[in-house]
């Protein structure tokens, strides 16, 4: 099963747009956090939603 490529651009509806951004938040997180297992690298992430709320992801020993 191929996924199809999506056009990026804003998504107008307010409710579809905190759903995607919530499970692309979490999906970048996790990523985040596999990179720096993997690698053995020390990641970082700040993601900001549109009200303002911090979200983030550090490594460290």
């Amino acid at each position: 099963m191929v996924r199809g490529k999506i056009e990026i651009k804003r998504i107008e509806n307010v409710t579809s747009r905190q759903v995607t951004f919530s499970k692309r938040r979490k999906g970048l997180l996790k990523k985040a956090h596999e990179l720096s297992v993997l690698c053995d690298a020390q990641v970082a992430a700040i993601v900001f939603s549109q009200k303002g709320r911090l979200y983030d992801f550090a490594s460290s020993e």
